[in-house]
């Protein structure tokens, strides 16, 4: 009995998974993935704590059946606020993330009233946390009125109406 050499097997074999390839429209267009990223926390980080660079690095995703809704890139979460508890080495969810407070409950605050060309501004207490455009209730510290009013990004709170 003769048995055909090693390279004329692998030459044979070779030439038909080529063919296959060509056959199946994957000549010389063979997608190649791009590799995806997520942001995992280096130690764990508390609600309420401010996400640093040192805190969180990029990992390259193995598993391809990973759930979206992560955050690929470490500077979507610098600066963020973290809600709920953050374990090292999990992603971390998108949803999971804040903004900074601009103001925040108890601090001192300069209340500001436009009218027309009028400006009245009086040191104030906030009630609540509030982040830029939300409305939130203020204590007029000399008067001990409470009053409502809108945070401006520079973190005095404009009064719409008393």
């Amino acid at each position: 009995m003769m048995f055909p050499s090693v390279n004329a097997l692998r030459s044979a074999v070779g030439g038909a998974i080529l063919s296959l390839l060509f056959i199946a429209g994957a000549g010389s267009q063979v997608a190649v993935a791009q590799p995806l990223f997520a942001v995992v926390p280096t130690s764990t980080i508390f609600p309420g704590d401010i996400i640093s660079s040192s805190q969180v690095m990029e990992v390259e995703v193995t598993n391809q059946n990973l759930a979206g809704g992560y955050t690929s890139s470490v500077t979507d979460v610098i600066g963020k606020v973290a809600k709920r508890t953050l374990v090292a080495g999990r992603t971390i969810p998108v949803s999971s993330l804040r903004e900074p407070y601009t103001v925040e409950r108890g601090k001192a605050i300069r209340i500001m009233f436009n009218v027309g060309g009028l400006t009245i501004s009086a040191a104030g207490s906030a009630l609540q946390d509030a982040m830029t455009g939300d409305s939130i209730r203020v204590r007029n510290t000399e008067s001990g009125v409470t009053v409502t009013g809108v945070v401006r990004a520079d973190g005095n709170v404009e009064v719409v109406q008393k």
